[in-house]
């Protein structure tokens, strides 16, 4: 009795320890959804202590991650390996970069060897292990940049994102404001980001923090949120930054309770920035941000994590028309994105993209890349290389091709704070673009039969991987052109309503000037065919009639069923069902007679539910004889046939009028 109860109260503490554990992850994992990464952490780091369950670790281990401390989440994610075999090969990926921004390179290469063989369509395990050789290059290659700490305007916060604004700089901080609001952001317990500024001769990279940095703007752009990422239309009037969903007063978020990122457009009235709005492709369900105006002004830039993109976060382009209005959002494609993440595009004087990217072949957590779109197409993404790029977070990277100065943000070692802004200074120009080996692959789709044009035939282009490239549509005389880099394996997939795929595989020369030429011929699906007068029919067992009948008998029943079941399927389909007869009787009574037929096989097709504007009927008498069995009504060409050839000619075909 005594070791019963011992037992009980065993097992009742063990419950009420795994309960409480219980509703502490649930307490966890709520500020972990709702961002709040530092306290996230906090809680999951006890809970391991106690309890390290799978889930739990995971967590842990992204708190730290996303919050970039990459010592401890790489601490989380080995031992979350250690003990359990995660299902997701993200997690691979994770450690891996985990272990590089430590400085674990050979470790890494085994980890990120590991993700790329659990998920072999991931370009960033393609990326990082067939380009690993060059990781001494980039860390102790011939520096193109020097970077310098501006120690006198970080502070031990997080600032980053620099703008040139005349005579000063602007750039994003969280540094305290003399407001009556408390604004503490939960993600890392910081305050919110605004926009500061500051003269550009009073920046140092060794003195202390400068008392003349100022906010830079009114509450009218800078709110009680998140500000950052500024950026300006050639003639400066027009101004675009990044903010929290928070406009014209309203807190918005989105269907889980997350708010989101928004890029806004304010103008320069009146000797102040007023006139503020949201864009057009904004969201409450995602987040678009980190925007960067063209030289022309004609294009915007930018990061978002919409739908429909490559990876985590990717970036696009979009049109600024001359009125103000915008055109279609574009994602700049698989040489640009990757499935990780892709965030603050500068694109400068030159038209040269630089970036920040994960999912590129680097040296830590995000690399600034550099890129220029040739002919069509992106060229490789060029890293910038050491000193540039460290083992941690390398962004928003700017520099003036005429000064051949410029900024970037670091949490790098040995800085003031969180993030740190740099000073970059150009010292030999990096071989970004060079100019690409392009191949034009050109054809025309045509009808496999009768060799007609088949305008409006898709084209789907795929890489080597079966990964898309390009979709494209045949022009109105059925040709289609891509223009594709030299030396490269692709497939081309041509498809059309109511006939079958066809594909071809191809591979690029390495000779510029030559055109391939890659025609299609797409043969009729199986449910259509050719009569004889070379007319599209559907596809059916012959419907014959009785002599001198227009009754429906069985067996052509069951073929008329079988014109309705493809007409439901195809429901654009317009047909003519053309009846015909022997060359027996007078003419005008046989086509009287094939009228009587056609009407006969519409009147049961229109019973089965298909709309009376999609099928007519329309007899040809004994015009369209099929095989030698005629006969005038003088009856002085007749010719001798059995009944069997005459039932030949007593039939019904369901032409397509109109696909």
């Amino acid at each position: 009795m005594k070791k019963t109860i011992q037992i009980t109260i065993v097992l009742l503490f063990s419950s009420l320890t795994i309960f409480g554990q219980t509703k502490e992850t649930k307490r966890a994992d709520t500020y972990f959804e709702n961002l709040s990464y530092a306290t996230a952490a906090e809680r999951y780091k006890k809970l391991a202590e106690e309890n390290p369950t799978e889930h739990v670790l995971k967590r842990l281990g992204d708190s730290y991650y996303e919050n970039v401390y990459m010592q401890k989440a790489s601490e989380a994610y080995k031992r979350l390996f250690a003990e359990f075999t995660p299902k997701e090969p993200e997690y691979m990926f994770k450690y891996a970069q985990t272990l590089r921004a430590n400085g674990n390179f050979e470790a890494s290469k085994l980890w990120m060897s590991k993700f790329h063989t659990a998920n072999k369509e991931d370009s960033r395990g393609t990326h990082f292990t067939k380009d690993n050789a060059s990781l001494n290059d980039l860390i102790n290659g011939k520096p193109n940049y020097s970077v310098a700490n501006l120690r006198s305007i970080n502070t031990v916060n997080s600032d980053f994102g620099v703008t040139d604004y005349g005579n000063t700089i602007l750039f994003s901080s969280p540094r305290e404001r003399n407001i009556y609001v408390k604004r503490n952001h939960t993600r890392n317990n910081k305050n919110f980001l605004d926009i500061y500024k500051v003269v550009k001769d009073k920046i140092s990279t060794t003195e202390e923090i400068d008392s003349d940095v100022r906010p830079m703007f009114t509450e009218e752009i800078n709110s009680k949120y998140h500000e950052s990422s500024v950026t300006f239309s050639p003639d400066r009037k027009t101004m675009y930054f990044t903010r929290n969903n928070y406009v014209s007063g309203k807190y918005r978020v989105d269907k889980e309770g997350y708010n989101n990122l928004k890029i806004l457009r304010a103008e320069w009235v009146y000797n102040k920035w007023d006139n503020v709005v949201e864009l057009p492709f904004n969201s409450s369900e995602y987040s678009v941000g980190h925007p960067s105006v063209s030289k022309d002004g004609k294009k915007l830039y930018f990061a978002s994590d919409m739908p429909g993109g490559i990876g985590a976060t990717d970036i696009y382009v979009v049109d600024i028309h001359e009125d103000g209005s915008y055109g279609t959002v574009q994602n700049l494609g698989l040489e640009v994105n990757t499935e990780g993440r892709e965030m603050f595009p500068f694109i400068s004087e030159q038209d040269v993209l630089y970036f920040s990217s994960d999912g590129h072949f680097g040296i830590g957590a995000l690399d600034v890349f550099a890129t220029k779109k040739e002919n069509g197409f992106y060229t490789k993404p060029v890293n910038l290389k050491a000193p540039v790029n460290s083992k941690l977070d390398d962004f928003a990277f700017s520099i003036n091709s005429k000064t051949k100065q410029g900024y970037l943000s670091s949490n790098r070692d040995g800085g003031v704070g969180d993030d740190d802004i740099y000073s970059v200074v150009e010292l030999e120009k990096p071989e970004v673009v060079k100019p690409p080996c392009v191949q034009i692959v050109s054809g025309i789709v045509k009808d496999k039969r009768f060799q007609n044009p088949l305008p409006g035939a898709k084209l789907v282009l795929r890489d080597n991987n079966g990964v898309v490239v390009k979709e494209t549509f045949a022009n109105e005389k059925a040709e289609f052109t891509f223009t594709l880099p030299c030396n490269k394996q692709y497939t081309v997939d041509a498809t059309k309503e109511y006939y079958q795929a066809d594909s071809a595989s191809f591979v690029t020369t390495k000779k510029q000037t030559i055109t391939l030429n890659l025609d299609f011929a797409l043969d009729i699906i199986s449910d259509f065919t050719y009569n004889e007068r070379g007319e599209l029919i559907i596809m059916i067992a012959p419907i014959y009639f009785d002599y001198n009948k227009s009754n429906i008998r069985e067996d052509a029943a069951i073929e008329l069923n079988q014109i309705v079941r493809i007409m439901k399927e195809y429901p654009k389909l317009i047909i003519r069902s053309s009846s015909h007869t022997d060359a027996r009787g007078r003419e005008s009574y046989n086509k009287a007679l094939s009228d009587r037929r056609a009407k006969s096989s519409v009147a049961y097709i229109l019973s089965k539910g298909i709309s009376e504007n999609r099928i007519t009927g329309k007899g040809f008498g004994e015009t369209r004889l099929i095989n030698d069995c005629v006969d005038n009504d003088k009856h002085t060409n007749r010719t001798k046939c059995t009944e069997e050839e005459h039932q030949t000619n007593r039939r019904t075909e369901f032409v397509i009028v109109k696909l």
